[in-house]
C-alpha cells in the first residue's frame, strides 16, 4: 500500500509534465507584434524531476528496513538519548525570510513578489496536502516511540524543501549563492528531525522529494496562473512575520 501511494504521486507528476510542446508563434489581430510562446523541452523537464523522484523512490525502498532502523539507533548513540534541539521548527521557514529580504534589498528575482507568494502558497498546499494525506494513509510510528503513527513522511522536511526550492527557482539565474543557500536550511531541518528522534531517514527523503516535486510542478505550470493585481503598483512593501504560535505577513503601501 505504501509503495503504491508513493509511486502514484510520482506517476501523476510525470503524466502532467510529459506532454510534448514545440515552439510556436501566434499573432493576435488586435496587436501589431507577434506573441512568442516557448515551452520547456522534454529533456529539460525530465532533468528537473529526476532528483525528487530519486529521493521518493529511495525513501519508499528504505522505509521500515533494518538499515534505517540501525542508522537511527547509531545517530542517537552519537548525540545521546536526551538530545533535542528544536531549531528545526524555524529553519524550515528560513528560505522564505531569505526570499523576501532579498526582494526588499532589491536583489533581482525571476518573479514579482506577488507571484513569488502565489507560487509559494500553491506549492505549500500541494506538498503539505500530499504529506498530510500520506501520513493519514500510511501508519508508521516515529522512532521516539510515540503512539501516533504519523511518521511517514516528515512534514517539517516537506515544508523546508518546498520553501528552499521556491527560493532556488526565483534566484537561480540572478544569484546562485542565494538560490542554493535555502537547501542548507532544508538539509539542516531534515537532519535535525532524525537527530531529534522524530523521523527515520526514509521519512526525510520522501518529504524532501515531495517538497521539490510540488514546486517544480507549480513553476512548470505558472503560465496558467499569471494573474497579478500588484504588478503595476509602486511603493508596495511586503514581508513575512513569524512568532512562536503563528505565521503572518506584513504589507504596506507608500502614497
Amino acid at each position: 500500500m505504501r509503495t503504491m501511494l508513493a509511486l502514484a504521486l510520482v506517476f501523476l507528476y510525470i503524466n502532467l509534465t510529459n506532454a510534448q510542446f514545440t515552439d510556436a508563434s501566434h499573432t493576435n489581430s488586435m496587436f501589431t507584434n507577434p506573441v512568442q510562446i516557448e515551452f520547456t523541452p522534454k529533456k529539460k523537464i525530465f532533468g528537473k524531476r529526476i532528483v525528487p523522484i530519486a529521493l521518493i523512490t529511495t525513501g519508499v525502498l528504505l522505509s521500515t528496513s533494518s538499515f534505517e532502523k540501525s542508522l537511527q539507533k547509531d545517530l542517537r548513540n552519537i548525540v545521546g538519548d536526551d538530545f533535542y534541539f528544536n531549531v528545526d521548527d524555524y529553519t524550515r521557514y528560513a528560505p522564505v525570510i531569505e526570499m523576501y529580504a532579498a526582494d526588499i534589498l532589491g536583489v533581482k528575482s525571476k518573479n514579482h513578489w506577488f507571484d513569488q507568494t502565489k507560487n509559494l502558497v500553491l506549492s505549500s498546499i500541494i506538498s503539505n496536502g500530499t504529506s498530510a494525506l500520506l501520513k493519514k494513509e500510511i501508519p508508521k510510528y516515529r522512532p521516539d516511540g510515540s503512539t501516533n503513527p504519523n511518521s511517514f513522511p516528515s512534514g517539517h522536511t516537506t515544508t523546508a524543501f518546498t520553501t528552499a526550492t521556491v527560493l532556488y527557482e526565483e534566484f537561480k539565474n540572478t544569484n546562485p549563492l542565494l538560490a542554493y543557500s535555502g537547501y542548507l536550511f532544508a538539509v539542516t531541518t531534515g537532519s535535525l528531525r532524525m537527530l531529534n528522534d522524530m523521523h527515520y531517514l526514509s521519512d526525510v527523503l520522501v518529504g524532501a522529494g515531495i517538497g521539490i516535486l510540488s514546486v517544480k510542478l507549480v513553476y512548470h505550470l505558472e503560465h496558467l496562473i499569471s494573474w497579478n493585481p500588484f504588478k503595476k503598483l509602486d511603493g508596495i512593501a511586503f514581508a513575512p512575520q513569524f512568532s512562536e504560535k503563528s505565521v503572518g505577513f506584513y504589507l504596506s503601501r507608500t502614497f
